[in-house]
């Protein structure tokens, strides 16, 4: 598999790179770890990574601004279906190659390479660039770290063997500035800080282990932070005894949505999410809604699935 995308890599003179709409680190970080390999392999290839970009994630290369292709090659990363895909046009190409590890949802793909078990989107990257002619030099292996890092929330999450043996590859063969990369990704400045420590205090808390929080405009503004960096706090509540299951709810006036993030220590959830505009992993997983009564109706599906996920524990929280 990963031989025969090379092969159609080197067939393509331009070459595309798309990811999913509301930009994070490991989506970035692959598309851009991708884009540097081709372009160092192939330096005369037209080759441009896409997207709406976020001035939070600044540490990274910028993107490219292309409107119009021909005869091109696309390649999407950390993306199961086709109506996340951030990119307009998406029929105009002449072939479509998917690179994901989320749960299957739907084939957009003249061919696709799915692993759900893998870390990141960042590391079948890895993979493919490590079994390909594709050149991995310093500058793509810090990308990739980023990538790697920043999805399992410094290995906490969906790692496995597999996940640490890239990264000892990676350590053994360039000299990783490994505090500085750390700093790039988990860096926070103090307005964050202090908005963690309103969730904290808020945070509602049900009696089968769902934690809860809406975060409106006002309480963003009052902190002095975007709807962006209020969804990103999701991942600083991971061990909360009382707590199995946590979401916040942003209000984003901007494009008249509300943002919702979802973790979780033992439910799954993604299929929750999918049914309000959404999806991703098992316990981690995101979605959008347009009214705060479709906000709370996910809210009482996941308290539900907290329910019964203790049930079947035998009663109580096991974790």
């Amino acid at each position: 598999m990963l031989k025969e995308i090379y092969k159609i890599i080197k067939k393509y003179n331009t070459v595309v790179i798309a990811r999913h709409i509301g930009v994070d680190p490991d989506a970035l970080a692959s598309q851009l770890a991708l884009r540097e390999a081709i372009k160092k392999t192939f330096p005369s290839k037209n080759v441009y990574a896409v997207g709406t970009g976020s001035n939070k994630f600044n540490y990274f290369a910028k993107l490219d601004k292309v409107e119009e292709w021909q005869n091109a090659l696309l390649i999407v990363v950390d993306t199961p279906d086709k109506k996340r895909i951030d990119i307009s046009n998406l029929d105009n190409f002449s072939y479509c190659i998917k690179i994901d590890h989320h749960p299957y949802i739907e084939t957009f793909g003249d061919l696709e390479y799915i692993d759900d078990t893998a870390s990141s989107a960042s590391e079948l990257v890895y993979r493919l660039i490590t079994a390909t002619p594709l050149v991995l030099d310093k500058e793509v292996a810090e990308i990739i770290f980023l990538g790697i890092v920043s999805d399992t929330n410094r290995f906490l999450f969906n790692s496995n063997a597999k996940t640490f043996a890239s990264i000892t590859k990676l350590l053994e063969e360039f000299d990783l500035d490994l505090p500085q990369l750390y700093s790039n990704i988990f860096m926070r400045p103090l307005n964050e800080v202090r908005l963690q420590g309103y969730i904290a205090l808020n945070m509602n808390v049900s009696e089968n282990g769902l934690g809860s929080i809406k975060i409106t405009n006002d309480v963003m503004t009052k902190f002095g932070v975007d709807v962006g960096s209020a969804g990103n706090l999701i991942n600083n509540f991971n061990y909360i005894e009382e707590v199995i299951v946590w979401v916040t709810v942003s209000e984003d006036v901007k494009n008249n949505l509300l943002k919702i993030n979802i973790r979780s220590r033992g439910p799954v959830i993604n299929h929750i999410a999918e049914k309000y505009n959404g999806g991703g992993h098992r316990l981690a997983s995101g979605a959008k809604v347009s009214s705060m009564a479709e906000a709370d109706a996910l809210i009482n599906e996941l308290d539900e699935a907290c329910k019964n996920y203790i049930e079947k524990m035998g009663g109580k929280n096991e974790n």
